[in-house]
């Protein structure tokens, strides 16, 4: 069977068509600022990578041109369009409502629109790609995998905010988690390199990009993570500030004179590395900064490095010890030097990183020391082969 991965951004389509029985990606690609006159479909067909402009002014044209492109003969992928056996979406937010991957009928569209003030950058687009796709694809069975989804299985004591009670009845203000497709991925791979069940492990992934979360994985279950009630708490990002103190908030807004929205684009926008360096909002031109001793440069990344380890202790409290701790995600996997930075303040816990065996970029490999207690790996996260797995599942 072959399955088309939907993921729909604010004005982006990713895709991969994947060959369940192989699990080989046949094709993948990225349609950029849809929506606008000026889009570009990154495509990647075995390998093998071209651009192409195409107007899509809406997801209904970006889908339909990518379903006419998987179907060109010179790209040798599908004949027909009988041949996709299923459609996967990934949605950011799917609340309380949503412990794992569903299979898509109205309801589900219905329980998805309710999420939508808990993301409202991310579910439209993701149920707009859902409409564009059946309208595309009537009859083929389509699913919806949430990036929540995972950490549902946290207890209420890691999930409760310490504020009124009746928030939490009245609009299921708590925390949620994110980025729960890499985890589960991470986790999952991490059994099969050690050949263990997955129940007797306790692994801490942290996910590293321009978002970023950090999350604790007992026995295959989230039972903790960084990021709350939306993708903005938690550890500091790219753009994004991470915890702070809620005070902050309304001292900042009666100081400049600020409205809701102000603060949301100050936090979300303004904030993480780039806030603080002044650099880029890109870790590559931040750790150029650092290795010029740029004092903000190094100010951004000690302080992101510093608390991302804290956020590890924690864990290892809650996961009343630790097995495997895992780098994945765009920094996670590229970024040696952040590996190290972290890593630095773990070894009173017997963690121990291999500097030669850390000098590796986006390749899987064990990177701890022969005599650490907590075995260290980088995993390339395949968050759209997590969702493949879910969907074929849920409609083989």
């Amino acid at each position: 069977m072959k399955i088309l991965v939907l993921n729909c951004g604010s004005s982006s389509l990713k895709f991969q068509l994947i060959d369940m029985e192989t699990e080989e990606t046949l094709a993948k690609g990225n349609f950029e600022r849809v929506g606008g006159m000026k889009t570009t479909l990154k495509l990647n067909i075995r390998g093998e990578k071209t651009d192409i402009m195409h107007i899509a002014r809406d997801f209904d044209e970006a889908i339909a041109f990518v379903l006419e492109v998987l179907q060109k003969p010179e790209n040798n992928l599908i004949k027909s369009l009988d041949e996709i056996g299923a459609v996967g979406h990934r949605i950011v937010h799917g609340g309380e409502k949503f412990s794992k991957a569903v299979i898509i009928d109205d309801n589900v569209i219905s329980e998805i629109e309710k999420c939508i003030d808990l993301a409202p950058l991310h579910n439209p687009a993701g149920l707009a790609g859902i409409k564009a796709a059946r309208n595309a694809l009537p009859g083929v069975p389509m699913t919806v995998v949430f990036d929540t989804a995972f950490h549902q299985t946290m207890p209420p004591k890691a999930y409760l905010y310490q504020i009124p009670y009746r928030y939490y009845t009245s609009y299921k203000i708590r925390k949620y988690g994110f980025h729960g497709t890499s985890h589960k991925f991470v986790a999952n791979r991490v059994a099969q390199i050690l050949n263990r069940k997955i129940e007797t492990i306790k692994i801490i992934n942290c996910h590293l990009g321009q978002g970023a979360s950090v999350c604790a994985i007992d026995g295959g279950k989230s039972i903790d993570t960084s990021m709350g009630l939306t993708p903005l708490a938690g550890i500091p990002m790219a753009t994004r500030s991470g915890d702070i103190d809620p005070a902050i908030i309304p001292y900042i807004m009666k100081r400049e004179n600020l409205q809701p929205e102000d603060v949301e684009e100050i936090l979300n926008k303004q904030s993480g590395a780039w806030g603080i360096s002044g650099v880029s909002v890109d870790y590559r031109d931040i750790e150029d900064g650092f290795n010029m001793n740029d004092q903000r440069s190094i100010w951004a990344l000690e302080s992101q490095s510093y608390k991302i380890a804290q956020f590890i202790g924690q864990y290892i409290i809650s996961l009343g010890g630790l097995d495997v701790l895992t780098f994945s995600g765009g920094v996670g996997e590229n970024g040696k030097e952040t590996r190290e930075r972290i890593c630095k303040y773990l070894e009173p816990f017997g963690i121990k990183l291999d500097p030669d065996a850390n000098n590796v970029r986006g390749k899987e490999k064990c990177i701890s020391c022969n005599d650490s207690k907590v075995k260290i790996f980088v995993i390339p996260t395949d968050e759209e082969l997590m969702i493949a797995r879910e969907t074929y599942e849920l409609v083989k």
